[in-house]
């Protein structure tokens, strides 16, 4: 028996508002710039700190540019802030009161800044989301809507496992970051585990470097309490330089009546990347859905889709809403306190 159709993309706004890029990084270029013109999502021009980079950016999608923040800032647009963590206060700032605005993740660089950004917000009013764009792949909307249906039950095991070799070279931001792993990758899952089984009540987790190199950190082992009976398990490993055969990028997520894996394809390669796959069973073997769209840069697409439809009132809820991501900002707190809490201790030998 076929499974149904199952949601693969996010309905476009009705009446598009044009867009205006605050930041003109390597992200803006491979994804955002791309899934906007996708879509057909106007944008008006783009801003950045560095003035060659932004121009750059400019000449190649023919957009316009901003001299400075407050002329950028002075359009009647959505924003799209695309800049580091720590600059995303600073930005929001210098934004109307009541401005529509979408911000990469993080939400800061820690819990106390994701904190700021949500005051921020309220006082000024700004309609705010975090680009957890994960959320909004084909494959992860079709695995929502089979849960969402019933077709695997109670949900009772998730495990992600990644065994990869990330190019870390491609972004030299990372170098100086104190806190890397889970900040700025594993933070995607930690967002979408929420999304499938709500806020954890707790973690244990250990994340750290390889002697390989000096970054802070590119390992994570993590075991989240979420619903009673769930067992929900992360294990990541982003320096597995022993050739692609046994390279991994996948979530599993078991119920009581069926079974669904995801390979995130993106990440196996990146950024040229494989295909993404999703393979569902409800108990009478495997059935592979085909997928519509990948992770980039379509995905950038329902984030700002959800963002725009949101304000126009044509969407009931800004799923990655600044109030909601503040709680995936706190789980990556909890990841980073349970690392520096001491384990129990082993019973040594008579």
């Amino acid at each position: 028996m076929s499974l149904p159709p199952l949601r693969q993309d996010w309905p476009l706004p009705s009446r598009p508002r044009p867009i205006v890029l605050i930041g003109a990084g390597g992200i803006v270029q491979d994804a955002h710039m791309p899934a906007y013109r996708r879509a057909r999502l106007p944008v008006l021009g783009v801003y950045d700190v560095d003035a060659s980079r932004a121009a750059a950016l400019a000449s190649r999608w023919g957009i316009g540019t901003f001299a400075t923040l407050a002329e950028a800032a002075s359009q009647d647009a959505v924003f799209d802030v695309a800049t580091p963590p720590g600059a995303h206060l600073d930005v929001l700032r210098a934004l109307p009161e009541g401005s529509t605005v979408l911000m990469q993740k993080p939400m800061g660089r820690d819990l106390a800044q994701a904190s700021a950004i949500l005051a921020l917000c309220r006082a000024r009013r700004l309609t705010a989301a975090v680009n957890f764009q994960l959320r909004f792949t084909a494959m992860m909307l079709a695995v929502q809507d089979a849960v969402a249906r019933g077709l695997l039950g109670e949900i009772v095991d998730v495990e992600v496992h990644l065994n990869l070799l990330t190019p870390w070279a491609m972004f030299p931001f990372v170098a100086h970051e104190q806190r890397l792993e889970l900040s700025l990758h594993s933070i995607h899952y930690l967002d979408f585990l929420r999304a499938l089984l709500g806020n954890p009540t707790g973690v244990a987790a250990r994340t750290m470097g390889h002697p390989r190199h000096t970054l802070a950190q590119t390992r994570t082992a993590a075991i989240l309490d979420t619903r009673p009976g769930v067992r929900c398990v992360m294990s990541i490993n982003h320096d597995h330089d022993f050739g692609r055969q046994f390279q991994d990028a996948t979530f599993r997520i078991e119920g009581t009546k069926g079974a669904a894996l995801v390979k995130l394809g993106l990440l196996l390669d990146y950024p040229r990347g494989e295909p993404d796959e999703l393979w569902i069973t409800v108990g009478r073997g495997w059935e592979q859905v085909m997928l519509r769209a990948g992770w980039f840069p379509d995905a950038f697409i329902g984030t700002m889709a959800n963002l725009q439809r949101f304000a126009a009132g044509e969407d009931a809820t800004l799923v990655t809403a600044v109030a909601d991501a503040w709680h995936t900002m706190s789980l990556v707190e909890a990841c980073f306190a349970a690392n520096a809490a001491p384990t129990t201790p082993v019973q040594a030998a008579p």
